[in-house]
């Protein structure tokens, strides 16, 4: 069955509009994002595997293609005053192609060019200095940290140093337990690499006995050449450790990063989070079933566990920002290949 939607796959996406591609080498997206990288998905837009990417060599958009459609995968990675000439290029060049996860300015070019564009979900961001978890609304997250002190387990940065095969391990182990097994889901996502990208950061959760049990990653926010932050990009956990471990692990790395002058931490999109009126013309359909799908018990426990991400993040108090997401026409069709392309179906 594989080999043959694979290969109706290749048939669709061979009719697909023509785009021109250009393929900047890693030296050159990276260098791309340490200029501009400034939105949460810029870095994993220069390092994931099997992007395609619309550029003239001083900025790009990266997207991916499924089912006959173009999907473009966040905003441009381009200085801020060029993005909508990148975006009404990018729009003309793949006859209407889709733009997901994009941020308000983004939306509002793509709005005057005549799409609908609906909320997609919140980002959470956590605004440092003024973001310390003082008060009592941040007293289980505090409690987190001082119990796992207490009780011995040991929160670090990780040096580089940590055996391959371990991480690994947890890696595979977190996996058994997730709701869709056989494959970890792409395009928003990207699959978890046991030894971190550069200027990533990875933080880890060891047991009493010394026993790996949680590892948290980072990926780096760039502006003019300067981290100013830090996005949430991968999370791994055994499945028996204490429901304090994530809670701390993320505490933990935030005091570091605030400690260090960082200004901004991210925790990354809650999908289909509070999906009301996006200000701009939009789907009154796609809106009701995101809606729909965010409260669907079917859809939390057999697809993917949308509450249960949500009310994580929440507990860390932060600024939450709508994330949209953007068409011409929304069909159904299209709604699959986006599904299909980022592997929830």
């Amino acid at each position: 069955m594989a080999p043959l939607r694979i290969y109706f796959d290749r048939l669709l996406d061979a009719v697909a509009p023509k785009v021109p591609r250009r393929d900047l080498t890693d030296a050159e997206r990276l260098a791309l994002v340490r200029r501009y990288g400034d939105f949460s998905l810029a870095y994993s837009t220069a390092v994931q595997q099997k992007l395609s990417y619309f550029s003239d060599g001083d900025g790009y958009i990266a997207f991916g293609t499924k089912m006959s459609r173009h999907f473009a995968l966040g905003d441009p990675v381009a200085d801020p005053a060029d993005r909508p000439a990148y975006i009404r290029r990018f729009v003309e060049a793949a006859c209407g192609p889709w733009f997901v996860q994009i941020g308000a300015d983004t939306a509002k070019v793509l709005a005057g060019l005549g799409y609908k564009v609906n909320r997609l979900g919140m980002d959470t961001r956590l605004l440092l200095p003024e973001h310390d978890f003082s008060g009592k609304r941040n007293e289980t997250v505090r409690y987190s940290e001082r119990w796992l002190a207490k009780k011995g387990f040991v929160l670090a940065e990780s040096t580089g140093d940590m055996p391959v095969e371990e991480i690994m391990q947890l890696s595979a182990d977190w996996r058994k337990e997730r709701i869709i097994k056989r494959w970890e889901m792409g395009f928003l996502n990207r699959r978890f690499s046991p030894l971190p990208e550069a200027d990533m950061r990875r933080f880890v959760l060891h047991s009493p006995e010394g026993r790996l049990l949680a590892i948290l990653d980072f990926d780096p926010l760039f502006r003019n050449g300067k981290v100013f932050g830090y996005t949430t990009s991968f999370k791994r956990k055994q499945v028996d450790a204490t429901p304090h471990a994530e809670i701390g692990l993320t505490k933990f790395a935030v005091d570091r990063f605030r400690e260090e002058g960082v200004s901004a931490v991210t925790l990354g999109l809650s999908p289909l989070l509070d999906i009301e009126p996006s200000g701009f013309a939009e789907s009154d359909f796609w809106r009701s079933t995101f809606q729909r799908a965010y409260q669907s018990r079917w859809v939390n426990r057999s697809r993917f566990n949308l509450q249960g991400q949500a009310a994580f993040k929440r507990r860390f108090h932060g600024v939450e920002e709508p994330t949209y997401i953007a068409f011409r026409k929304g069909t159904f069709v299209e709604m699959l290949g986006l599904l299909r392309l980022t592997k929830a179906i």
